[in-house]
């Protein structure tokens, strides 16, 4: 070879290394596009404190503007019809479909370190192996609350509900993936069966319930404050209920029912088309925090799955058994599970003959 060609060959492989290293060392990488300064999450009203989402916004410069929805299904159709959110509360019935639909992002543990921090009965769950997907919120019982001074027999069972001498006085939530395992229960079956022969009975027993009861509109926080006017003497509802109850000046109970309580829970969720995922992450590491999650154990009364935040948590409600249940209480719960395929056209067929009688 020539010695000018050389000298080209040699001069080429040094801009070759100068372009390399212009990609490699500090300042010369591409910068990663910066952090929109609002966060959009999706929730129910007041599930959140404000004063956990203003401590975010101070601490990394991004305003978490809260949007709320009614109910799961409006949230699953709003996600679905392309609506954008950066953050998403869901219970486990719909998330197995929106990941199918490549509606949901998966998370980037990267980002979220304090993930360390969930407790392990709430980690790779059969509809979200190895949490890709989803992230723990809260946890809770599901119980019936009602006016001991205004009913005047014992209330144990998930039957009461359906007492014809309380008709016009049974407050019923619309959310049927948690009214339908509940009348499961008070059948004597699974709150996760699928038996046609049962869902029938299911049917029934609803059609049966309707024309007695009050469908609570989902804008309401509580059922506290209906059943405080006398406006509704029973009805279902869960732990944050009940905490309320206990402050108020009335004699308003909680009980798990004979029968054996629900336990539900909620997931974090960031859809697809999130336009500050990035935030989303921050987000949720940010609440995993111990302290941050008993900040908010403490001012909304669910519990959170995450481990080292009990030395946080205000002792009245860490050893309240109506936040943190013991094992008899816990005898006969039952965790739903999300609606197989198989079994949604029977759940949609219920509801709907459900909400079209006349109460």
């Amino acid at each position: 070879m020539s010695k000018p060609c050389q000298l080209n060959l040699q001069l080429r492989n040094c801009l070759l290394v100068l372009v390399f290293l212009s990609l490699i060392l500090p300042g010369c990488a591409p910068k990663e596009p910066p952090i929109p300064k609002e966060l959009i999450l999706y929730n129910w009203v007041e599930y959140m404190p404000q004063s956990v989402l203003d401590a975010f916004a101070k601490e990394q410069g991004i305003t978490v503007k809260y949007v709320t929805y009614e109910s799961q299904e409006e949230a699953f159709d709003n996600i679905r019809a392309g609506n954008v959110y950066d953050l998403v509360v869901l219970k486990p019935e719909f998330i197995p479909e929106l990941a199918e639909q490549n509606q949901l992002k998966a998370i980037d543990y990267r980002q979220v370190q304090n993930f360390k921090y969930v407790s392990a009965n709430f980690r790779d769950l059969a509809f979200d192996p190895g949490n890709k997907y989803t992230i723990p919120f809260h946890w809770g019982t599901t119980g019936i609350l009602f006016r001991a001074d205004l009913i005047d027999r014992p209330i144990t069972r998930w039957s009461d509900l359906w007492d014809p001498t309380l008709a016009g006085k049974v407050g019923i939530w619309p959310i049927p993936d948690s009214l339908i395992p509940i009348t499961l229960k008070m059948l004597g079956h699974s709150a996760n069966s699928d038996d046609p022969a049962q869902m029938e009975e299911v049917r029934q027993s609803l059609l049966q319930l309707k024309p007695n009861s009050v469908i609570i509109s989902n804008t309401n926080a509580s059922v506290v404050p209906l059943l405080e006017t006398g406006e509704l003497e029973i009805a279902f509802g869960w732990a944050y209920d009940a905490m309320l109850a206990q402050e108020s000046t009335l004699p308003i109970e909680y009980i798990i029912p004979q029968e054996g309580t629900i336990l539900w829970t909620d997931y974090f969720c960031i859809p697809a088309n999130a336009a500050n995922p990035r935030g989303a992450e921050l987000f949720l590491n940010f609440i995993l925090q111990p302290e941050i999650a008993a900040q908010i154990v403490n001012e909304s009364y669910y519990p959170m799955a995450v481990d080292g935040m009990d030395e946080f948590i205000i002792p009245e409600i860490l050893h309240n058994p109506v936040i943190f249940p013991d094992n008899a209480q816990m005898q006969n719960a039952e965790i739903t599970l999300p609606t197989h395929k198989s079994r949604k056209p029977a759940y949609d067929e219920i509801w709907s003959s459900f909400m079209e009688v006349n109460p």
